[in-house]
């Protein structure tokens, strides 16, 4: 297979994910870069992070249209990630790639037990003081910066909670902190030289966009728990796989 077709391939499927579920989607674009399209991985988060700039970006959009952003909060929000972001950025591109890969393994782990785990969509969040919203903001900075991830995973739940956005607003607010993060940490990484393959990186990030609308089609016919059930399992396979690489 191409390498063109894989990148669309891989972007249409991560795509479905993000559009189906929200978020988390974009974690496993880390690892198709790596696997399916030959990065290595200071250059497969770099990439993650255009990739996930993108989306967020248009997902934005469509939810500022429905009325499901604070702004002013998520600024603040972002605010707080902006420096963390940027540090883990840089960081990043110095490690080694074993790592890089070690430490993107047991955060996918992690995303993938938050998903598994039962939650109560009715329960009424219970906002925490400013401090505690600006170390959530800041912890997420760290993460986008330096693994390339969206961090929608832990951006709704730190929302909900931190904050005290109902879920719906949390997901669409999420969306200004992950696109200004990724934006921070793409920043830290301009200068590392790094080349950047854009006759993958384009069709990947167009494929995206285009299958996060599918996906939203796609959770109006299949019971949104299952599909998160199923991405969940398929991501702790992933996170097995690239810790088992990462020790060889």
């Amino acid at each position: 297979m191409s390498t063109l077709l894989l990148a669309l391939v891989a972007g249409g499927v991560i795509g479905l994910a993000l559009g189906a579920l929200g978020g988390g989607g974009s974690v496993l674009a880390v690892p198709a870069l790596i696997y399916l399209l030959g990065f290595t991985p200071a250059a497969a988060t770099t990439a993650s992070l255009i990739i996930v700039t993108a989306t967020s970006a248009t997902a934005l959009y469509a939810h500022a249209a429905s009325g499901n952003v604070r702004w002013k909060t998520g600024a603040l929000f972002a605010a707080a990630g902006i420096l963390p972001a940027i540090a883990a950025g840089t960081l990043a591109t110095r490690l080694p790639a074993a790592v890089l890969t070690a430490a993107f393994a047991v955060i996918a782990a992690l995303a993938a037990l938050r998903m598994l785990r039962p939650s109560d969509p009715d329960r009424p969040p219970a906002p925490a003081g400013p401090t505690r919203a600006a170390s959530a903001g800041a912890g997420l900075g760290a993460v986008t910066g330096f693994l390339g991830v969206g961090g929608g995973f832990l951006a709704v739940p730190a929302l909900v909670s931190a904050v005290g956005l109902r879920m719906r607003v949390a997901v669409g607010t999420s969306l200004l902190v992950i696109t200004v993060n990724s934006l921070a940490a793409l920043a830290a990484r301009a200068g590392t030289h790094a080349p950047l393959h854009w006759a993958v990186i384009a069709p990947f990030t167009g494929a995206a966009i285009l299958g996060a609308w599918d996906g939203k089609r796609l959770a109006a016919k299949i019971a949104g728990s299952t599909l998160q059930r199923i991405f969940a399992l398929a991501l702790l396979a992933v996170a097995a796989l690239m810790l088992v690489d990462a020790l060889r």
